[in-house]
């Protein structure tokens, strides 16, 4: 019988571990498939020998080299970012090759030249370890909920962002200590910016929506803000509230237009998305038949992430065999049945907030401040005033009722523009028990 031949663009964190995956679950994956499932080629310009469980497997600088090697049936791409990544993709698929990638962030961007050009050359795209690591929330999602409307999509899908919070939230660290730690123990890149700005939980989300909703999300659709902002002030007083912040992202279907945004929000102690720490991640699912759903798990790492980018060769592997390639659609929904999204202005969102004001310690602040947000008809739920801390200043804390964040805006922008207040104002928005 054949066997499913693969090449590896990449032998890094994740190509490794998907070699050692398959090198380490062979006989496993032979009973399961029905035939073997094998390394055939790896290209790494960075790479000049394999270990030895590997010494069969050819080694080449040039990625080309598995485009046009007839032998291979799925070509893996492993190396991240857009450029070369995206043309390597498209040139496997040029060539006939089946893909498989992890890189969240090309498909946020350019997965509709992908999957289009994919459908065009009848070969299948796996992205399973794109979202939540080794968590199967992919295949969950177009395959397993495939009978559902999703209302609704949140979730934490950055493990460096959840860790840094929940140090704060339960060491009292300040971010950049935090972030240090985090560098140092390999939960953080040099540059983090992706983590800690939002922007790797955007990308997430995006995939996510585009199969959720048959539209296609880009990158650019979500309103994205990242945890550089919050401080140990801000951790505290969420536990005064019976809350811990975490970085979510939040997508709800209003049928003829779709939240997208990914920020800081007060998760109360209650709701199930508070108790995930650490490293790790959750994603939430709403529909309208299965009611809600919970995917828990590690959301990186050289083993959970090249567990997903195994099951995405394996899938492809036995549809190869049974002659029944894309039988299941790359995005659930067929291609001709995917359309452009409306996403949800910003300005319409609704929803309890958190302010932290700093402002100078006399009569006539708080009166002044209050009269604001009465003007734009946010009703304040409840006022803290905490001790004086810096240059006659203090910090005043306002929870407001649900609030309209057009209104939001304009008070805020009122607020810091008043000579009283020494800083811009922090505002975080609440989850409510119910979501």
């Amino acid at each position: 019988m054949k066997q499913i031949q693969v090449g590896i663009i990449g032998f890094g964190t994740v190509g490794s571990g998907l070699a050692q995956t398959l090198y380490e679950q062979k006989d496993r994956l032979r009973r399961k498939v029905g035939t073997d499932v094998i390394l055939t080629q790896v290209a790494d310009i960075m790479t000049d020998s394999l270990p030895e469980q590997f010494s069969g497997v050819k080694l080449t600088k040039d990625a080309k080299d598995l485009f046009t090697n007839p032998d291979i049936d799925i070509v893996v791409e492993l190396i991240g970012g857009m450029e070369p990544a995206r043309t390597f993709m498209l040139e496997a698929i040029k060539h006939g090759k089946h893909v498989v990638t992890a890189n969240k962030a090309l498909l946020s961007v350019h997965g509709r030249e992908i999957f289009e050009a994919a459908v065009a050359n009848n070969v299948e795209v796996g992205f399973e370890a794109s979202v939540g690591g080794g968590i199967p929330v992919i295949k969950s999602l177009k395959e397993g909920l495939v009978a559902n409307r999703i209302n609704s999509i949140m979730g934490i899908m950055n493990g460096t962002a959840n860790y840094i919070l929940t140090r704060m939230t339960d060491h009292g660290v300040p971010f950049n200590e935090v972030l240090k730690d985090a560098q140092e123990l390999g939960f953080a890149e040099a540059d983090p910016t992706y983590d800690v700005e939002g922007i790797d939980t955007a990308h997430k989300l995006a995939i996510l929506m585009t199969i959720a909703y048959g539209k296609h999300v880009h990158l650019d659709d979500i309103n994205t803000e990242g945890i550089t902002n919050i401080k140990p002030i801000d951790i505290d007083f969420a536990k005064e509230f019976g809350c811990r912040i975490k970085l979510l992202a939040i997508s709800r279907n209003h049928g003829e237009h779709v939240e997208a945004r990914v920020h800081p929000t007060m998760v109360p102690d209650s709701h199930m998305l508070a108790s995930i720490n650490g490293a790790y991640n959750a994603i939430h699912f709403n529909g309208d038949t299965v009611g809600n759903v919970l995917f828990y798990g590690l959301g990186a790492g050289m083993m959970p992430t090249g567990s997903a980018v195994a099951a995405d060769v394996v899938d492809i592997g036995r549809n190869i065999l049974c002659n029944s390639v894309n039988r299941v659609p790359a995005l659930s929904y067929l291609p001709e049945n995917i359309g452009t999204p409306k996403i949800t202005d910003m300005s319409e969102l609704t929803c309890p907030y958190y302010f932290r004001i700093t402002a100078l310690d006399k009569p006539g602040v708080l009166a002044t401040i209050a009269g604001i947000f009465s003007k734009h008809d946010i009703s304040i739920k409840s006022v803290i005033q905490k001790s004086r801390h810096e240059h006659d200043a203090v910090s005043i804390v306002f929870l407001s009722h649900v609030a309209n964040e057009a209104a939001v805006q304009e008070s805020i922008a009122e607020i810091d523009s008043l000579e009283m207040c020494t800083k811009p104002t922090v505002k975080i928005r609440i989850l409510t028990e119910d979501e």
